[in-house]
């Protein structure tokens, strides 16, 4: 069985928590606190060098970096597919993906907002409005992207499923958490409802995760 390194609140473990559900692959999870700093345990660092999550481990394979583990688990079990079958739909799926994991996910992780107000001497109110700088001017991109294009359907490209959607998600939820205001982007707010209604989506979400913290 495959083992995910994950934490509740990551939003790139929540990427692939979502694919995995998708593909039907069973596996267990393995809790990293990262407020805690469970991520720097030298163990940890032997199989995963850059002390983030996701990490998933396949057998003998140690798969990091959540666009790849997502195209790794596309070519192990390719059905049912989460890219279109032509280059140019493929493109635009990685490309809208992109936008939420590489220009805006890493600008508020966890580890950047400590150096703002840790390192840098940034308070509270400096940081949320960084955080909403960022959130917004990804959520804009991807609004017009998906506004302007013939391809979008149901969900992100067509009426299926795709990496796009695994990727915006995610990030459309953060927004909403951090308090921003979503209704700008109505397109990804109905493609949000729509995937929240699709088990894979709706028990992969951060509040139905083992080390979601329990009232007291």
């Amino acid at each position: 069985m495959m083992i995910l390194y994950s934490y509740w609140r990551s939003l790139a473990a929540y990427r692939v928590r979502i694919a995995l559900h998708i593909k039907g692959i069973p596996y267990e999870v393995k809790s990293m606190d990262l407020i805690q700093g469970d991520q720097f345990n030298i163990d940890y660092r032997k199989i995963n060098p850059q002390m983030v999550v996701p990490t998933l481990v396949d057998g003998e394979n140690i798969l990091t970096q959540s666009m790849a583990i997502l195209e790794y688990i596309e070519e192990l079990h390719p059905n049912p597919c989460l890219l279109p079958n032509d280059p140019i739909g493929r493109s635009r799926v990685r490309a809208i993906s992109l936008i939420s994991v590489a220009d805006t996910h890493p600008l508020v992780i966890p580890r950047i907002r400590k150096y703002i107000t840790q390192n840098l001497a940034h308070d509270e109110a400096t940081l949320e409005t960084w955080i909403s700088n960022w959130l917004s001017k990804g959520l804009e991109a991807i609004e017009e992207n998906l506004d302007r294009s013939k391809e979008t359907g149901t969900y992100c490209h067509g009426d299926s499923v795709t990496f796009a959607d695994i990727c915006v998600v995610p990030q459309f939820g953060a927004a909403r958490l951090f308090g921003i205001n979503t209704e700008p982007y109505p397109r990804i707010a109905n493609i949000f409802d729509t995937c929240m209604k699709i088990p894979a989506f709706f028990d992969s979400r951060p509040q139905v995760q083992p080390d979601f913290p329990k009232e007291t």
